[in-house]
């Protein structure tokens, strides 16, 4: 796809446009962006990752072969209504938008192919979580070429639609849990007299070790974490805490909520 143009300059469009630049996926000549009124933002894609042509202005969208809808989902209405005039009729529309359905964006923006993709922010160091739905008017080379940008910037799982809401909750959201996560270890270490490089950096090891475990091995998590708990040592004794406590159900809780709000967003936009 020659020309791509970003609608929106958030944080996922500017993860996809790092990611891409960082492994030449595509030429900053090629890469758009428009904002609504944010030109220090504007101003820093440009500066920052090299595109040729950062702009507000919409006439852009004429030249495009490929959309990306990043804005904020709040916005999705206005930002159809500006582009819709300009699009042309074979354009190919990619929306990152939580919670907005594939119905909403073919109502503002007719019936054309549009891919539906939930990437997470880990884009920005190529190892995005991404899935990715697609509506009845896309076409097989339209596919392969949205599986290649969205490849370039980590893994990417076709999904049904209805499926994205619990990739929202399980890897769109799922950066923020980890951090959380490695927030409360960390505390928890310092209160046990740690220093707070110590243990980020024993922290994030632990998790980055921990992660190529489970990517390297053909053996369920259980089993990989049965090997690390020997009877009656330190690690059953910090397992049989977090049961006491609650731990799966907590988690559990977490997805259902983030993937209630999904859909409750779904139908705000429909």
């Amino acid at each position: 796809m020659k020309t791509i143009v970003f609608v929106g300059a958030g944080s996922m469009a500017q993860a996809m446009i790092h990611g891409w630049m960082k492994e030449d996926t595509v030429s900053p000549d090629d890469v758009y962006v428009m904002n609504k009124s944010d030109r220090a933002k504007l101003s820093s894609l440009k500066e920052t990752y090299g595109v040729n042509l950062v702009c507000e202005e919409k006439e852009i969208v004429k030249k495009a072969d490929l959309v990306i809808l990043a804005m904020k989902p709040k916005d999705v209405q206005a930002g159809m209504e500006t582009i819709a005039p300009l699009l042309p009729s074979n354009a190919v529309v990619l929306s990152v938008l939580a919670g907005v359905p594939m119905e909403t964006i073919e109502q503002g923006l007719g019936k054309r192919p549009i891919a539906r993709c939930m990437p997470n922010t880990s884009a920005n160091v190529g190892m995005s979580a991404s899935a990715v739905a697609w509506n009845n008017q896309i076409q097989n080379d339209e596919k392969k070429e949205i599986l290649h940008l969205l490849q370039a910037i980590g893994i990417v799982k076709e999904v049904e639609e209805e499926q994205l809401h619990v990739v929202t909750a399980l890897s769109g959201s799922g950066p923020a849990y980890i951090y959380y996560f490695v927030e409360a270890f960390e505390s928890a270490a310092i209160l046990g007299g740690l220093s707070s490089k110590v243990a980020r950096e024993l922290l994030v090891q632990t998790l980055a070790g921990s992660a190529e475990m489970l990517k390297q091995s053909i053996e369920p998590p259980a089993n990989l974490r049965e090997k690390v708990t020997s009877p009656g040592g330190t690690t059953e004794a910090g397992i049989q805490s977090l049961q006491q406590n609650g731990f799966t159900e907590i988690l559990a809780e977490c997805l259902k909520a983030a993937e209630a709000r999904s859909r409750e967003l779904g139908k705000l936009y429909l």
